[in-house]
């Protein structure tokens, strides 16, 4: 049987959790981050969970990471 391959543009901006939620971070935290309040540069760092109408797709994307 063929393998399935793992899109690796979406291995590197999502990962698993051991309870199997898909993790993503934040965008627009490379640059321009200075004139932004810290409150809001504090919750850059922090990555949060996908939401579930995003879930199948991605997870079509990482077949093997997904449980």
């Amino acid at each position: 049987m063929p393998k399935i391959k793992t899109h690796k543009g979406a291995k590197g901006r999502f990962h698993i959790t051991g309870s199997g939620k898909i993790m993503r971070v934040k965008g627009g935290k490379s640059h321009l981050r200075r004139r932004k309040p810290k409150r809001v540069r504090r919750l850059f760092g922090d990555t949060i969970p996908l939401n579930a109408a995003d879930r199948k797709r991605i997870q079509r994307l990482l077949p093997y990471g997904v449980k």
